[in-house]
């Protein structure tokens, strides 16, 4: 039932987020995102929103939780109609109680109760208490539902004695009982009900106090946490039905914690949860039951959240071929701990509302085994039964995501896990890997503590990471299905317990002296509070796919005490095919590095399949598991042909309340150099690996050459992944790795292409050029010899030796023709240029230069004002490979030309020939000189001291020349403010030079704010040659003069002087026009002059007119841009299908997209939470809030002027 919430706020305080995008924001790659708090105006909307009274009191106060009195009949029909299956599945568990009391029942004696981990006994009420609702015929469950309950209200508490500090189970017993207490209520005589409303008013008030106390109560993101808050919410909601308001303050706590935790569950932007599957579930458990209670009684909407969006994929992503198990990544059982089916059946009717989430809650529960370490335990097996059968949809058919059937690998950014294979039947087809890689808490939690947005978040000790591993870089194998090597699975923090490298000897060795392996291991739970600890973090440097091979790799070394003096530990897997994994570790560690051997282990927790020792073609000794015949095999060496023995092992550890077995492979290494690169192979038994082997082991990257089913596969890899010049050099491409086989050549992240067979001739023992100074250099020495013996012939000496001078100048100019033939380097394109462009039409160029660009890249964002291109900046800053620059800022000004180039819109068309002719040299040597010497650039820009007085007059000066607010101020708040301003210019140059020290051959990005330059790309083109990648955004008219004239007060269209801006376009002074120089302006803007003239027009149809104007010049002049230099992007698309359209940048730019780079452009397009300059908030759905907010008389009006461009470009009609 809905209450009124009175006295204070709901919240203690929410913000808002605001990106470090405006105009005055300049940092590089510190400014993740910053924060605005305005707490009263958040809270008045949360009171505005929370209803007082979504609907009237009932006579009938029970059931009220989920469901009221007059719901139950549909639920009886339901149980024999639609729901049938889940009604069996919630009989059978009645009916399993019922044979077993001795077990299920709470045992008569308190002590007994206490003694022991309890949970069961609150998770099995609230099943048990739905089949009596649902049953009341059924006697017999219901005597032992209430003798259930009896033996609960009698016991003085319902805490565990051996765990004194854990309310955990106490939470469990509440919400089980209660949740029972309201189910049954109505079947109740008055007796029982005051004596079980009591004990749930005692025990909800004993759990409020302890979560003023207990960590759990400050710990955000966390199983305790939302388990006990959820019992606090469901035994205030139970209880405050007859004790009235003094429940309240219970639901304002709950409702306080629990709405911070979906804002930050809505950074988390790939829906998974850092404590991995099984503790996952776990949480949302809880979750999924608060979203729909808040919702129920409080009228609180969070159904919108993504991170409830994409967690369908935390379930689907993680499942092995077979739907039993998932990836163990940190403290885990073989697959779930609750549900996953309620979950599942929850996103897909509130949420998700196609079928997927019925159709893996299908899946699950068909596959369900029977017997075996993956039965679910008895405490949690039917737990979630009750919300399952209250939330299922029967009307949504079930069916399968897209793409179902083949194997597809799926990144999560945030949790830094990457999975292929997943979600897929059993079948010998069907190939399994993850790999792990993340920031401890996960990148959203782990930014929250290190950039400090939030002020109620008080660094680590706001949340637990103590479930997470000691295993970044560790990955698992299931070939066929059949688990090869995999987690340990829940246990202590030990690094040699997960598939990660371990080092010695360290002197900061903890524990397995003198080896050390990740930060926070040792003890039961990983160390997240301390020194460096919480600086763990590890890294997916790259995740592609390509058909059915898929390239992962991994930086680690952050995961690793700094007094090992690590440089790197990167580590990549290559899956060759749905049969072959290649593994090999990158190792760099400084000159005085302590450590001199690494170790690697391989674990495998199948009892029946154990590893035996294995040796490969009598070379390389490795490891086999021998499963019914078939033969699983590894082996390893390094880069200097070692292949030490392995010690295979087997151990038991504590594990929930258990041991767990497990065996392992450890081979051990010596680091004797700097540099160590060891090379290991699983591959299942349907191929036949014939040969491996290191061809090429140079510092920038290495080769190997390895035979599968006697197919030669090259695989080259780059280790100076940081270095985008080094992949380009290594590769020829600016991906981290490619797979020459079969004439064919895969580069990770953009695709497959045939050979040319020239390249093998290139590969020749005897060149053509070699062979000819043989036979040169044979026939002087002939000729030498001649003279030392004075050999007499009957022709003259001088004659002779003309003759061979003549032939030797002859072969060579034949060997000289040969190599300028064949010749690839700039040298010979360069003096060759002239002829080659009288040879060859524009049509021929485009062919030759068509496919992947084998340049570095130097990227040119353009667009109109308010397009929103500003939002690339997630994909580029912050970033190894580039460096965005904004364009124009106090220090980055764009040099004064010829005539005035207007900040707003430039209709004038700059072309190849004005560079020829010479015009515009400012600006030419100024992109040369910011392109091409980007350092140097900015060391020569001298920042102006807060002190001088020359402050106040560069700011003055700048601040007529943009023609600002003319607000009056204060001189010494003019001051002020021109001190702030300057100081944080200054600051963003000193963080451009401090990204170039740390990356000296990042890439320019420069995002020309303005649309001074759309028309203007062929110029830049000519100046910066084949290297330029130009990004053209271009926006919906109608969104865009939404955004000019409503989207701020006041709006852009005032503030940006448009009207001014567009009168001088036009202005014709001593004779001559703006675009003298050239040809005058574009022809395209002929139309909006004469609507400038127009006394009828009014802003929309000026604006219409303008963005009609300059989009189709752009779209004209740019046409003859070759595809590898020019790229058109709709903003639109970049917001609703961020993913997509990221990859089609990079693609274009030559280069994988990265994980990092992903996770920025998800959160800023998906979250709400990314906020643009005079744009507000940014999502799928604000970007079309002009359909809702803009008259209609406008759009059609937008419509009538624009519709043919935006016809061409895809933009539909609104209004017919």
């Amino acid at each position: 039932m809905a209450l009124m919430f009175t006295g204070h706020t709901l919240f203690l305080s929410l913000t808002m987020f605001a990106v470090f995008t405006f105009e005055e924001s300049v940092s590089n790659y510190s400014d993740w995102v910053t924060f605005v708090e305005n707490i009263d105006q958040y809270e008045k909307q949360q009171r505005e929103g929370l209803r007082a009274e979504q609907k009237p009191k009932s006579a009938v106060l029970h059931p009220s939780l989920y469901f009221d009195a007059e719901d139950v009949q549909a639920l009886k029909q339901k149980a024999h109609t639609s729901h049938s299956h889940l009604f069996r599945a919630i009989r059978s568990a009645v009916v399993a109680m019922l044979s077993n009391p001795l077990y299920y029942l709470p045992p008569p004696k308190h002590a007994d109760f206490a003694a022991k981990w309890n949970e069961i006994y609150g998770n099995n009420l609230p099943p048990l208490a739905f089949y009596c609702l649902l049953c009341p015929e059924d006697k017999a469950a219901f005597d032992f539902a209430l003798e259930y309950m009896d033996r609960m209200a009698g016991y003085k508490n319902w805490l565990v004695e051996n765990a004194p500090g854990d309310e955990v189970p106490l939470g469990h017993s509440l919400t089980g009982f209660a949740t029972a207490f309201d189910f049954l209520y109505n079947s109740l005589e008055n007796e029982r009900r005051q004596k079980y409303l009591e004990k749930i008013w005692s025990i909800s008030k004993e759990m409020y106090e302890y979560s003023k106390v207990r960590s759990w109560g400050k710990q955000l993101l966390h199983n305790h946490q939302a388990t006990n808050m959820l019992a606090l919410l469901i035994g205030a909601l139970v209880a405050g039905v007859d004790k009235g308001s003094q429940a309240n303050i219970w639901k304002h706590a709950v409702v306080d914690v629990m709405e911070k935790t979906m804002f930050l569950l809505n950074h988390v932007i790939d829906g998974s949860l850092d404590e991995g599957v099984a503790y996952g579930s776990y949480t949302a458990k809880s979750v999924t039951q608060y979203v729909f209670l808040a919702q129920r009684h409080f009228g609180i909407n969070n159904l919108d959240n993504n991170w409830l969006k994409m967690h369908f994929w935390f379930y689907y992503a993680t499942l092995l071929p077979g739907f039993q198990r998932t990836v163990g990544i940190a403290d885990s059982n073989y697959n779930w701990f609750y549900g996953p089916e309620s979950q599942l059946v929850f996103l897909d009717k509130f949420v998700l509302k196609n079928g997927a989430g019925n159709w893996l809650a299908q899946q699950i529960r068909k596959h369900r085994p029977k017997d075996g370490p993956m039965v679910p335990s008895t405490a949690q097996r039917w737990s979630t039964l009750h919300t399952e059968f209250i939330w299922y949809a029967a009307e949504i058919t079930p069916q399968p995501p897209p793409g179902y059937g083949s194997a597809k690998m799926h990144v999560f950014p945030n949790w830094g896990v990457v999975t292929y294979g997943a979600g897929l039947p059993n079948s010998q087809a069907n190939t399994f890997v993850s790999f792990k890689s993340g920031k401890l808490g996960g990148r959203a939690v782990y930014d929250i503590v290190h950039f400090q947005p939030y002020t109620w978040i008080d660094g680590w000790r706001s949340f637990n990471p103590g479930h997470e591993h000691p295993d970044q870089n560790s990955f698992t194998f299931a070939p066929n299905g059949q688990v090869f090597v995999s987690e340990a699975l829940y246990g202590p923090k030990l690094s040699h317990l997960n598939n990660v490298l371990v080092f010695a000897p360290s002197p900061t060795s903890q524990c397995n002296q003198p080896w050390e392996g990740q930060l926070g291991e040792c003890a039961q739970w990983l160390k997240w509070i301390g020194e460096e600890v919480g600086d763990s973090t590890g890294e997916i440097i790259t995740a592609s796919q390509a058909g059915d091979m898929m390239f992962v790799s991994g930086e680690a070394v952050s995961a690793y005490t700094s007094a090992m003096k690590l440089k790197s530990v990167y580590r990549v897997l290559l899956l060759l095919n749905s049969q072959t994994l290649l593994v090999v570790d990158n190792i760099e560690k400084e000159e005085d590095s302590p450590v001199n051997s690494v170790s690697a282990f391989f674990h495998n927790l199948d009892i029946d399949f154990k590893y035996i020792p294995y040796k490969f073609k009598n070379k390389y000794n490795g490891a086999m598991m021998d499963v019914w015949d078939a033969h699983y095999k590894m082996f390893w060496f390094d880069h200097q042909g070692s292949s030490p023995v392995a010690r295979i092992q087997e151990a038991e550890q504590a594990a929930e309340f258990k041991k767990r077995w497990t065996q392992f492979v450890n081979v051990t290494f010596p680091m004797k150099n700097t540099l160590t690169r060891i090379v290991y192979l699983f591959y299942g038994p349907y191929v036949n690996v014939s040969n491996c082997r290191l061809i090429d082991n140079a510092k920038p990257g290495f080769q190997i050459s390895l035979s599968v089913n006697n197919t030669e596969n090259t695989i080259s890899v780059v280790t100076e992944y940081q270095n985008l010049k080094t992949r380009f050099d290594y590769l020829g491409f600016g991906g981290f790795a490619k797979v020459v086989h079969e004439n064919k050549v895969t580069k990770f992240g953009l695709g497959t292409e045939s050979v040319k067979k020239q390249i093998k001739n290139n590969r020749t023992v005897f060149p053509f050029g070699f062979k000819v100074n043989i036979i040169a250099g044979l026939i002087l020495g002939v000729s030498l010899v001649m003279l030392a013996f004075q050999w007499r012939f009957y022709i003259s000496f001088g004659k002779m030796l003309r003759w061979i001078l003549i032939l030797v100048v002859t072969l060579w100019l034949i060997e000289l023709v040969d190599v300028w033939s064949m010749c690839t380097q700039p040298i010979c394109a360069k003096w060759s240029s002239g002829i080659t462009k009288l040879e060859h039409d524009e049509g021929n160029k485009a062919k030759q230069l068509e496919g992947n660009p084998v340049v570095l890249p130097d990227v040119i964002i353009t667009s109109l004002p308010a397009s929103g291109a500003d939002i690339l900046k997630q994909l580029f800053f912050n970033s190894s490979d580039f460096l965005y620059i904004r364009i124009p800022t106090p220090y980055l000004e764009i040099p004064e030309t010829e005539f005035e180039i207007d900040s707003f819109v430039d209709p004038c068309e700059w072309k190849v020939s004005d560079v020829r002719n010479g015009n515009f040299r400012l600006i030419q040597g100024w992109l040369q000189s910011l392109v091409r010497g980007t350092k140097l650039h900015l060391q020569n820009i001298h920042l102006y001291e807060a002190s001088r007085s020359k402050i106040a007059q560069h700011f003055a000066i700048n601040k007529d020349k943009k023609k600002r607010s003319k607000k009056r101020e204060s001189l010494s708040e003019q001051r002020s403010r021109a001190r702030g301003s300057q100081d944080k210019d200054a600051e963003y140059i000193r963080e451009l030079r401090r990204h170039l020290s740390y990356y000296p051959n990042a890439r320019p990005v420069l995002s020309l704010s303005s649309g001074s330059w759309t028309l203007k790309l062929p110029f830049f083109q000519e100046i910066l040659g084949p290297s330029m990648r130009a990004l053209y955004v271009v926006r919906d008219p109608r969104a865009w003069i939404y955004s000019m004239l409503y989207k701020n007060k006041p709006n852009l269209y005032s503030l940006k002087n448009v009207p001014q801006h567009l009168a001088a376009m036009f202005k014709v002074e001593n004779g001559k026009g703006r675009c003298s120089l050239n040809e005058g302006y574009a022809f395209e803007y002929e139309l909006l002059r004469k609507e400038l003239k127009n006394s009828n027009s009014n802003a929309v149809s000026v604006l219409s007119y303008l963005w009609l104007a300059n989009t189709a010049a752009a779209l004209r002049i740019n046409g003859v841009l070759l595809p590898t230099n020019y790229q058109l992007i709709k903003f639109e698309d970049i917001v609703s299908f961020p993913e997509k359209t990221a990859e089609t940048i990079f693609a274009f730019l030559g280069i994988p997209l990265p994980p990092a780079r992903l996770n920025q452009i998800l959160f800023a397009t998906s979250t709400n939470l990314f906020y643009l300059p005079y744009e507000g908030e940014i999502s799928s759905s604000s970007i079309h809030s002009w359909k809702q907010n803009m008259p209609n008389e406008e759009i059609r009006r937008i419509e009538d002027i624009c519709y043919s461009l935006m016809d061409h470009l895809g933009y539909p009609k609104f209004i017919e």
